[in-house]
């Protein structure tokens, strides 16, 4: 059990380490026969990259997807999917002084601990790059939605203390003309201002995303473990930082009563409300489905910090890689592609229980 495979039919497995030679991922289960936006892959990727505002990491990849096999003349063969990401700008010296220490809230004590080794660059396998893959896999399988009239609303509600109430549908456009992925124009003013402040002292913060997602049929999601949103919570908390997930009214349920929380039905079988997210018994009803996600501050500062080496030996770092002072705004696309992923597989696996 590796645990570098997500899903069931439509089954995505990722490989590679942060400062290894590439990293790729092998897609089986796509149904054959689909023709393929390559460019439309590569804008959801390039979405992801660093170096995209002032508080992101300088990093600099191209991330050109090259797929090696299961696509031929722009359609998939039904055949596995495989593909590649160079890693070009990789600077390993900066994590020299890092092979002994651990980094305070990074995966460098618990993989020694599970492994009895680890790969300090960069974080090895730990490390957020591995995400790219899952990007590639989800622009994929959004593509595959679309075609049912899926669509996907994704973006930032919170950095910091900084935070939007106004839940919907927003377009890419009105995303991506905010440099932080934050459709509110004067919030993003704000966010972009506090995240200056914050990287000036040296220091890293977080906040969240919501994923609002209109089309998806009613009837998609498996009973008991396999729920709708349980998957979707699995989904989103493999997502590196991820510390929280929340559908629908989440935790403000918790205070309310259920005369208030009862979604009412119309006659055309849409509901009042949608205080259930879009999902009910762990099945999709119709509505759209809304969640958030909640991202711890990036555990590496620029400035030093106290720890400990594997032999317990209290030591100071001073780290010098490179990154982010906020990720959030580099995970949208993250997010949404493994909503995506989610919502495909559990498309398709409904398409195996009725004739």
């Amino acid at each position: 059990m590796s645990g570098s495979t997500f899903g069931t039919v439509f089954q995505l497995t990722t490989f590679g380490e942060s400062h290894g030679t590439a990293i790729g991922g092998i897609i089986q289960g796509c149904p054959a026969g689909i023709e393929v936006d390559l460019d439309q892959i590569q804008q959801a990727l390039d979405r992801r990259k660093p170096g995209q505002y002032a508080a992101s990491s300088p990093r600099k990849e191209s991330d050109r997807v090259q797929f090696l096999s299961g696509i031929y003349a722009g359609k998939t063969l039904g055949t596995p999917i495989g593909f590649i990401l160079e890693n070009q700008d990789v600077q390993s010296k900066d994590y020299t002084s890092l092979q002994e220490a651990y980094r305070p809230s990074h995966a460098d004590f618990t993989y020694d601990q599970k492994y009895g080794l680890r790969d300090p660059r960069g974080g090895g396998r730990s490390s957020a790059r591995e995400t790219a893959c899952r990007v590639v896999a989800g622009a994929l399988a959004e593509q595959l939605l679309s075609k049912v009239g899926v669509r996907f609303s994704c973006y930032v509600e919170q950095i910091g203390p900084h935070r939007s109430c106004q839940e919907g549908f927003y377009s890419s456009e009105a995303i991506e003309s905010s440099t932080v992925r934050c459709p509110d124009a004067a919030l993003t003013a704000k966010m972009l201002a506090f995240l200056e402040e914050v990287r000036a002292e040296g220091d890293t913060v977080g906040g969240c995303i919501r994923c609002y997602i209109e089309g998806v049929p009613a009837g998609l999601g498996e009973p008991v473990f396999d729920k709708l949103h349980a998957v979707l919570a699995k989904a989103m908390l493999s997502i590196n930082a991820v510390k929280g997930f929340e559908i629908g009214s989440g935790f403000d349920a918790a205070s309310m009563k259920g005369s208030e929380h009862n979604d009412l039905f119309e006659q055309d079988l849409t509901t009042k409300s949608n205080f259930s997210g879009g999902i009910q018994g762990g099945i999709s009803n119709g509505m759209p489905i809304s969640f958030r996600v909640a991202f711890k501050p990036v555990a590496t500062l620029m400035k030093e910090q106290a720890t400990v080496t594997r032999k317990g030996e209290a030591v100071t770092i001073d780290p010098k890689g490179r990154h982010d002072v906020c990720v959030v705004p580099r995970a949208v696309p993250i997010v949404q592609a493994m909503a995506a992923l989610v919502l495909l597989d559990a498309y398709l696996q409904n398409k195996t229980i009725t004739l």
